[in-house]
């Protein structure tokens, strides 16, 4: 993988993405912070509220940073990704930003209310089966069929690169950060947070979902596994 550079992929990105607050766990009411901390602070730990990016979720990180990086040429045949959800959303709205063509492979049990947000990004949408694992077929086809370049929701690095700059982010925001704690599905975010934060000497750790836990058990046996899915709340994580 190329050297990452993740100052680099927060310029390129800001004018698709938002800069989201930060609030103390222990003050679930308190003022959303949005640029940093006060160094007498009151509470050790914070979220930083992902979930008020643009479509929702970290996904449109890495999904611009993608993006913008395409060639002319890539650009006019136009773009394909797999997702349950949120990859999608963000794949299809920074398309419909930047005049591409989108095309959106899910598994048939992809959450509705993300689905109709693919469609009224005017994205093409294909549900592709009962697994996920056939909907990532399904796209990896019609990308050598039409052309059409991939858009990976984790292996890539300039998605990896652009999901990093939560790290960065968190950095500004918390001065003395020492450990951050990231959920896990792919591993996208992990990896580029854990590599932008590396050099400042923080501690990183990711959770997964119980159900959802193939890469867990992935770096356990070694190499990488393939699990049955499993039904959980937690469906962005599966």
């Amino acid at each position: 993988m190329r050297e990452l550079d993740f100052d680099a992929a927060l310029e390129r990105i800001r004018g698709l993405v938002w800069r989201t607050p930060l609030i103390p766990v222990s003050a679930p009411n308190a003022d959303r912070v949005g640029h940093s901390v006060p160094a007498a602070r009151q509470s050790d730990a914070w979220l930083k509220l992902e979930s008020l990016q643009r479509t929702g979720s970290f996904k449109i990180r890495g999904a611009a940073n993608r993006l913008l990086g395409l060639t002319p040429a890539e650009r006019a045949r136009g773009v394909v990704a797999v997702s349950s959800g949120n990859h999608g959303r963000a794949v299809a709205e920074v398309a419909r930003i930047l005049g591409i063509r989108a095309t959106i492979c899910v598994p048939d049990w992809a959450d509705p209310s993300k689905l109709r947000s693919i469609r009224a990004a005017g994205a093409r949408l294909i549900r592709a089966g009962p697994s996920y694992d056939e909907a990532d077929e399904r796209a990896a086809g019609l990308a050598v069929a039409e052309g059409l370049t991939r858009v990976h929701p984790f292996d890539d690095a300039d998605v990896i690169e652009g999901q990093g700059t939560v790290g960065l982010e968190l950095a500004e925001q918390l001065p003395g950060l020492g450990e951050v704690i990231v959920p896990l599905s792919g591993g996208g975010l992990v990896a580029g947070i854990g590599l932008a934060l590396k050099p400042r000497g923080v501690r990183v750790v990711a959770v997964s979902a119980q159900r959802a836990s193939v890469m867990l058990k992935s770096l356990e046996a070694g190499r990488p596994l393939r699990i049955p899915d499993e039904e959980t709340i937690a469906s962005a994580l599966s």
